[in-house]
């Protein structure tokens, strides 16, 4: 029985030399059109499918390798007779190897402009089939699919002379997950027309193995969803530093979805998923040392993000500081040459220009299940929002909107006091909103700072005036919060004994 590999493939990277090594190794190679006509063009001998089928390609390509002499030949059990036997019957030779990749549709849709007619032309339905069938038939047949396999196959190939069955099952399954993966992008392209559709299907690209997980007795690794437009590393380079871990990503996502709120300088300093000090300023260096003011012990070991690039003076600055990440548009020069003093320091560069997808949902793992929401991407504006006491100047109400935006990215209960469009105190995570705001202003007097005339925001309501009392009797000017507590009225009296202001938003930003 002859060696013959079927080949049919959109992405071409590397299919020249990967079949030249099959032929080379005394495989006949048989191809659908395209790729046929691509490895002839290389010098390349090829049978094409219709050869084997005796029917040319139909509906514009639509229909090429449904056809029962492609399937049997993938599908045929070597150890079964009767296989065999019906194969010899009807002239048919046995595939070794299957090489398939697919139509990319993910690309095609992204972005939400692809004409829906085209979109769907971009549906693959010979290839999955193929490769699906190669995959069940795994112990006969090696589905090779992805480009980056073709090197360690043939590798195998000419040492042993056959693939292993350990190395088939494992191609196997990583046929089953791209077939799954591919549905998956196009059920989500349909699905978006539904809010939830009944059946939730996601699919997830692997990006990165970690150093571990959220301690280090934990393996951890970043996937990407299949089709999304850009995710947490898309277009971001480490120049310099560690591995990253679970926690470096986790922090830095806190940090890029923060700093997205400003389009002027700013930085954001997270620990553990919450920022320890934010700061918007005319410069980023101005932003960073502000940023740091708020909080500099737990600012120890933070993820640095800013917007802005970072120049050879804010560079030696970090130098100084024990930074896990920084995270940067760019380094001006200079910069860097500081910053690697650190080793331990890992810099990344966010080349990314691609805008937010504010579709995306959030995904959250809980016992046995999924909880999927909308991202709260929006952020209140100052005409939606009641002044239901007080008097507000506009320096005033710059530093409540500050403070209410930061507030959105600190874990519930969650208070933000700032001053100077600065937080000088944050009080993350807490089970009672009182000792939020407690901890808000101790913080803020452990680290110096004063708080007559700050303003702090509260992510929900307050249900008693204790929480703001405490921050009235520190020196705060003005609180921002969503209201709708029974006890608004007693909120609002208590801020207005205090000669305080006091704007209702409407609407609250839990984050759990």
């Amino acid at each position: 029985m002859s060696r013959r590999a079927l080949l049919s493939v959109y992405d071409k990277e590397g299919l020249e030399t990967f079949a030249q090594g099959l032929s080379d190794l005394g495989f006949e190679l048989v191809a659908s059109d395209g790729t046929a006509a691509h490895l002839e063009e290389r010098g390349l001998a090829v049978t094409r499918v219709e050869e084997l089928t005796e029917a040319p390609e139909l509906l514009d390509g639509r229909v090429k390798t449904l056809h029962p002499r492609i399937h049997a030949a993938i599908l045929a059990r070597r150890d079964r007779p009767d296989d065999l036997a019906t194969l010899e019957r009807e002239g048919i030779e046995p595939f070794e190897l299957v090489c398939v990749n697919f139509y990319p549709f993910a690309s095609a849709v992204e972005g939400n402009g692809a004409r829906e007619e085209d979109a769907v032309e971009m549906i693959d339905v010979g290839g999955p089939a193929m490769r699906r069938a190669a995959a069940k038939n795994f112990a006969h047949v090696a589905p090779v699919c992805e480009p980056w396999r073709y090197a360690s196959v043939l590798e195998e190939l000419r040492a042993a002379g056959s693939l292993s069955a350990t190395t088939r099952r494992g191609l196997a399954a990583e046929a089953f997950a791209a077939t799954a993966s591919y549905e998956a992008s196009i059920a989500a392209w349909f699905a978006d027309r539904q809010s939830f559709p009944q059946t939730l299907i996601a699919a997830f690209d692997k990006v990165l193995e970690l150093a571990h997980g959220e301690n280090p007795h934990q393996r951890a690794a970043y996937y990407a969803e299949v089709g999304a437009r850009r995710h947490l590393l898309s277009m971001v380079d480490r120049l310099h530093g560690r591995e990253l871990s679970l926690g470096n990503l986790s922090d830095l996502s806190a940090g890029r979805l923060l700093l997205r709120e400003f389009t002027v300088p700013a930085c954001a300093l997270v620990k553990h998923a919450n920022p320890c000090g934010v700061a918007v300023a005319a410069t980023v260096e101005e932003a960073f040392e502000r940023a740091l003011a708020c909080d500099p012990v737990s600012a120890y070991g933070m993820v640095c993000v800013v917007n802005r690039p970072v120049t050879a003076a804010l560079g030696a600055r970090l130098a100084k500081r024990f930074v896990d990440v920084l995270f940067a548009p760019a380094y001006e020069e200079g910069a860097l040459d500081a910053l690697r003093a650190r080793e331990s320091t890992r810099i990344l560069v966010d080349n990314e220009r691609r805008q937010f997808s504010t579709s995306e949902k959030d995904y959250r793992r809980v016992l046995g299940g999924l909880l999927v929401q909308d991202r709260d991407w929006g952020s209140e504006e100052r005409e939606s929002m009641e002044v239901v006491c007080g008097s507000i100047s506009e320096t005033v109400w710059g530093e409540l909107l500050f403070a209410w935006r930061v507030c959105k990215h600190v874990t519930s209960n969650a208070i933000v006091i700032a001053s100077g469009l600065t937080t000088v105190g944050i009080g993350a995570g807490q089970t009672s909103r009182v000792d939020a705001v407690r901890i808000a202003v101790e913080k803020a007097c452990a680290h110096g700072h004063e708080l007559e005339g700050a303003v702090l925001a509260s992510d929900a309501f307050f249900p008693f005036p204790d929480g703001p009392q405490l921050a009235l009797d520190a020196g705060v000017c003005a609180v921002i919060q969503p209201g709708g507590s029974k006890r608004d009225a007693d909120v609002v009296a208590a801020v207005e004994r205090a000669g305080a202001a006091m704007v209702f938003t409407g609407r609250r930003h839990f984050r759990h």
